[in-house]
């Protein structure tokens, strides 16, 4: 099975659209762009790993039910930018509703789950030999500690995290916290990157001493932080019901007939595509 991480796949193609800029991307050659990398990892890696399931964020992620703060510092760097967002996501609404109506794949999308919490379901249930996850987020080195999960990502073009033991690599991604996400390291409390606040430092022999668990004293405050973390960055900690959903949707799922390609792209204008048509 090959896990697409589709708003990855959509976002990052826009922005080396716009190459940065506040302005509107141009829905055309977004579109075009993003259904040719999908193209490609099916060309690249169809033969080998089997058939691609794209997987896609909801707006509003069960970690912000228990963490408020979570991801806070992007919705606030949206809401200070030039770029008109509310286009923006529309154009990969629009674009992704186009690929789930159209495309031979499963679109998965499922309320209150991200593209991470559909990918870590599926390969956690185990039912296929081999599985391969197409993003650069490294929070899916974790999974690889099954043995026959792999991770390709789009910007290095290259294969992740095969170094990596995966145990491990969680452990400490857990007391390091994820900045970009808005989760503190595992000396600071909630709000520290809403105020600015300088995160307490972790140094390499801290980190080594909590290599064992046990180091981290039961009811301090840096154990409860571990705890907050650990749910929000360990992707067994998935709440049940977001599984469930996951796995129902997976087996009930009705793929489109590759039929609708060729209407979609005389449609579109996508005449390059048109003439590859078979590598879908």
């Amino acid at each position: 099975m090959i896990l697409v991480d589709l708003n990855q796949v959509l976002i990052s193609n826009l922005m080396a659209q716009t190459r940065g800029q506040p302005i509107l991307p141009d829905k055309e050659m977004v579109r075009h762009m993003v259904i040719n990398a999908l193209r490609g990892f099916n060309i690249k890696f169809k033969e080998e790993y089997g058939d691609m399931v794209l997987c896609s964020d909801a707006s509003n992620p069960w970690r912000r039910e228990i963490f408020p703060l979570y991801k806070h510092k992007r919705r606030k760097g949206r809401d200070e930018s030039e770029t008109d967002w509310v286009k923006v996501f529309e154009i990969i609404s629009d674009i992704k509703n186009e690929i789930r109506d159209n495309f031979p794949y499963k679109v998965m999308y499922i309320e209150n789950a991200e593209a991470d919490d559909i990918i870590a379901t599926l390969v956690n249930e185990q039912k296929y030999p081999i599985y391969l996850i197409i993003s650069g987020d490294k929070d899916f080195i974790q999974l690889q500690h099954h043995g026959n999960v792999y991770q390709w990502s789009p910007l290095l073009k290259g294969y992740i995290g095969e170094q990596e033991d995966p145990k491990k690599f969680l452990h400490e991604q857990i007391i390091r916290g994820d900045r970009a996400d808005g989760i503190p390291n595992i000396l600071s409390p909630d709000d520290v990157f809403e105020k600015g606040i300088r995160q307490k430092p972790i140094n390499a022999k801290r980190l080594e001493e909590w290599s064992n668990l046990d180091n981290i004293p039961l009811g301090s405050e840096t154990r409860k932080y571990y705890e907050r973390n650990k749910r929000l960055i360990d992707l067994s900690m998935i709440p049940e019901n977001i599984k469930t959903d996951i796995i129902n949707k997976y087996k009930t799922y009705k793929v489109p007939g590759k039929d609708k390609l060729l209407p979609y792209f005389i449609e579109n204008k996508l005449k390059t595509l048109m003439e590859n048509i078979g590598d879908f």
